[in-house]
């Protein structure tokens, strides 16, 4: 298996956690998640080319939380409608309150 390179992704997308420290690969969800939630058009073309549209796909379905403009904007790159996301069921069974 070729060794690929690291993806280079703005740190403002990691600044909770040690950016040099950060495992790519024993922590892909968590990036994956991170990069479609909080990073541009360049950090998710890294994050694509690192990790592949399959382990992408797979990381986005299962996620836990994803906020709703980032599930359509996914759903709309995978080509996967939203009921497959599990954090959009998620968010169904546990509706918010209403904003007065």
């Amino acid at each position: 298996m070729e060794k690929k390179d690291k993806p280079i992704f703005h740190k403002r997308i990691f600044w909770d956690v040690d950016f040099e420290k950060i495992d790519y690969d024993a922590k892909a969800n968590f990036v994956i998640e991170r990069v479609f939630e909080r990073g541009d058009v360049e950090d998710i073309r890294q994050c694509r080319r690192y990790y592949g549209d399959k382990k992408v796909t797979e990381a986005l379905l299962k996620a836990k939380y994803l906020p709703l403009h980032t599930i359509h904007f996914a759903s709309a790159l995978i080509d996967k409608p939203l009921e497959d996301f599990r954090c959009y069921t998620l968010r169904l069974l546990n509706p918010e309150l209403f904003p007065y």
